[in-house]
């Protein structure tokens, strides 16, 4: 796995509120020990701490609540299966293929059946994707946002929390307009741009 497939899933692990060992880690992703050790330094330097129990039972332990990106397939991941079924003159081998091809294809249609049912259209997604990464980077987003009261106007927030109400997706925020937290509905959200000022 790359590194960043590693960090993520060790993340993963961790979030269960389980204590894991370093050589439980290490085992587990495949890696040296020190890389599991360089792994955790590389997330404290991006936010993200975890806690180091010492002794003889210790272990890492991460006592934070984060958001972890979801890993789903794609089409194509399943469709470049079918070259490598074609291929293979086993037949035990293929069948075990065809299992994996729609196993795949299973999560690939249930994630896309959940982008919908969260009305994660295109252009709401990328709104959404924006604001997750200003929020994990604590960067300003500037906005043109459409209020029912006063139309549209510009606005500049501090997104805080991602959140789903009813049907539709928002975003907790500080708004520098009116000093306030605000929730922003990103449906109404008309323009958007990510800055390099960090909050």
């Amino acid at each position: 796995m790359s590194k960043i497939s590693n960090v993520i899933t060790m993340l993963q692990l961790l979030s269960t509120g389980r204590k894991y060992s370093v050589q439980e880690l290490s085992d587990l992703l495949e890696v040296t020990p020190r890389m599991i050790r360089i792994y955790k330094e590389e997330l404290e330097k991006s936010g993200i701490y975890i806690d180091t129990i010492m002794g003889p039972y210790g272990g890492y332990v991460l006592n934070q609540s984060i958001r972890l990106p979801v890993r789903k397939f794609k089409k194509a991941d399943y469709q470049l299966i079918d070259n490598y079924i074609k291929k293979e003159k086993n037949t035990q081998k293929q069948e075990k293929l065809e299992i994996l091809k729609d196993k795949i294809r299973g999560v690939y249609i249930g994630s896309k059946q959940e982008s919908k049912e969260l009305n994660l259209e295109d252009e709401t997604l990328n709104k959404y994707n924006i604001l997750t990464k200003a929020i994990k980077e604590r960067r300003k987003v500037k906005i043109l946002y459409y209020s029912y009261n006063s139309g549209e106007n510009e606005r500049v927030i501090n997104p805080a929390e991602m959140f789903l109400f009813k049907d539709g997706w928002y975003c907790a925020a500080y708004c520098e307009l009116r000093k306030d937290i605000r929730h922003f509905e990103l449906k109404r959200i008309r323009k958007y741009e990510l800055l390099d000022i960090i909050f």
